[in-house]
């Protein structure tokens, strides 16, 4: 399934950058530098290029498919 993820609000951004972030032990600084590189100051960017990435390794949202899906968000009010 393919996401537009530019229609995603902030606030899911958000939460589904959290659930790569805390999906992905192996995540070291050269990956957050990247991420960083692709979105200079820019938080939205930053959660957009976080999920491109998570995407491109696992074929859907964090929330849909892969590791990201195992993630329990504690502030997850089912939107």
């Amino acid at each position: 399934m393919t996401t537009d993820i530019s229609a995603l609000t902030v606030r899911q951004l958000q939460k589904e950058t959290a659930r790569v972030l805390s999906a992905n032990d192996g995540f070291h600084n050269h990956e957050l530098v990247k991420f960083n590189k692709l979105a200079h100051h820019d938080s939205r960017e930053w959660y957009c290029a976080v999920i491109k990435w998570y995407v491109d390794q696992y074929g859907d949202l964090p929330s849909r498919a892969g590791p990201g899906t195992a993630v329990i968000l504690l502030m997850d009010n089912s939107q």
